[in-house]
């Protein structure tokens, strides 16, 4: 990332297109911890500076059963772990990190059998966590690449890894940079495929795992807005203004038997879109300029990291300038008058860097302060970096992005029915505090009306 900012402080006129109810916070922390074998193994590696808590900033999170993953890139120095999760059920608020699937399986250069730095992951219908170890270490002019990009692929079940894939020389470039990754999986496990945004590179690179190799596609699309690469985000002004194609939403699968793309460069507000039956085609690399298709403009302050798609086909994006999570529903025309915000939080929302939908169609969101993070200086003495969640249903009631289904009763209609039910067998804690999420919309929807 390219990073240049001079201090703002003039009020951000920021619109609020649907109110809606809010995410419920479900972790928090001020600094991150990291779990140790012992106690005398934290204090060596404090001691040494393999491990300095101020430098640990959380950006991908992932949910599967009784873990949440969380994702800790290696851009300063003392990062004992990249890949970790903490227990779902756990009784405290700020757990301590574990390293996944252990700490010898983080070993920074290890190019093998270690991985060097993770951004964002993806779990899989077939109980698989997909990791892309970018093999790097700093960020920006400090940026060193020990290891090569490497696609891993966890089994879940049994906390091992199954498969690594090592990107091709041609998959990527001098400038390459990837964060992103979308995955889809077809009528067996072996049917899938992989898709990885090049964001300083320009391209985007699609991954076949039943052939496991890969292919690179470039277009004009992948490149970032000259007019839209300024920001202005919790107090700061700063400019990123060369970052390109960046977060990838799919669709669910289409008539056709394919899925859509979605995609924007970070220093945008547009959306572009492509089939995946061009993507799995490695043939089309070199012929697929009018395949790529754009959409309407977000309208101003929309720049978005991460996103992702429902089954039912909502899309939920990070809207980083308005400390905001926003949605729209793909039956519907992209454009302004169709997306929605379904929560902002000015104070607790600053960057929310990761968002994820688990398979109780639960919205998980991850806010970091990331530009403060690596512009500025953090006070660890307050809240820093929060994990929230809710339902999609409760999310998205009465908004454009709403699925319209046929309303038996008064309680369907306002969405109590359709909200799925955890699995308490893994998080006792989770169903609890569910149930006072629904107590209080309950008391809202009741006393409203």
């Amino acid at each position: 990332m390219i990073l240049r900012w001079i201090p703002f402080f003039a009020c951000l006129s920021l619109s609020v297109l649907t109110e809606a109810l809010k995410l419920q916070k479900y972790l928090e922390w001020n600094i991150l911890d990291f779990q140790f074998p012992t106690d005398n193994d934290r204090v060596k590696n404090i001691v040494t500076g393999r491990y300095r808590p101020e430098n640990a900033l959380p950006v991908g999170i992932e949910i599967w059963n009784d873990k949440l993953f969380v994702t800790v890139p290696r851009w300063k120095a003392g990062i004992p772990s990249t890949l970790n999760f903490v227990p779902l059920f756990s009784t405290i608020k700020n757990p301590p990190l574990i390293p996944y699937p252990n700490l010898e399986a983080n070993e920074l250069g290890n190019c093998e059998n270690g991985l060097s730095t993770v951004y964002r992951i993806h779990v899989d219908d077939c109980d698989r966590l997909w990791v892309l170890d970018t093999g790097t270490f700093g960020i920006g002019n400090t940026t060193q690449n020990p290891c090569p990009y490497a696609l891993n692929i966890f089994d879940l079940q049994t906390n091992t890894r199954i498969h690594r894939y090592q990107f091709r020389t041609e998959d990527t470039n001098s400038r390459t940079f990837i964060a992103n990754i979308a995955v889809e999986v077809g009528p067996t496990c072996d049917d899938a495929f992989a898709y990885f945004s090049d964001e300083l590179g320009y391209g985007l690179i699609a991954y076949s795992l039943k052939e496991d190799t890969s292919w690179r596609f470039e277009h004009s699309f992948f490149f970032p807005d000259p007019l839209k690469g300024d920001f202005n985000i919790d107090n700061l002004n700063f400019q990123w203004y060369d970052e390109g194609i960046f977060g990838m939403s799919l669709t669910p699968v289409l008539e056709n038997g394919f899925r859509v793309l979605h995609f924007s460069p970070l220093a945008s507000n547009r959306e572009f879109s492509v089939s995946t039956e061009i993507l799995r085609n490695s043939s089309k690399t070199e012929d697929s300029y009018h395949d790529f298709y754009y959409s309407e403009e977000r309208g101003p302050d929309t720049h978005t990291t991460s996103r992702l798609m429902t089954r039912e086909g909502v899309q939920f994006f990070n809207l980083i300038d308005q400390n905001a999570i926003g949605c729209w529903n793909y039956r519907k025309p992209y454009n302004t008058n169709n997306i929605a915000i379904v929560d902002r939080n000015d104070q607790e929302l600053i960057f929310p860097a990761d968002v994820k939908v688990d398979r109780n169609n639960y919205l998980w969101v991850m806010s970091d302060r990331m530009p403060k993070f690596l512009l500025s200086t953090l006070d660890y003495t307050e809240s820093n970096f929060r994990v929230f969640f809710a339902p999609v249903e409760t999310l998205i009631k009465g908004s454009v992005c709403e699925i319209q289904r046929p309303i038996e009763n008064n309680q369907q209609a306002i969405g109590l029915n359709n909200i799925p039910v955890p699995n308490c067998k893994f998080n006792r804690l989770f169903c609890n505090r569910q149930s006072e999420y629904l107590s209080l919309f309950n008391e809202e929807v009741f006393s409203a009306g």
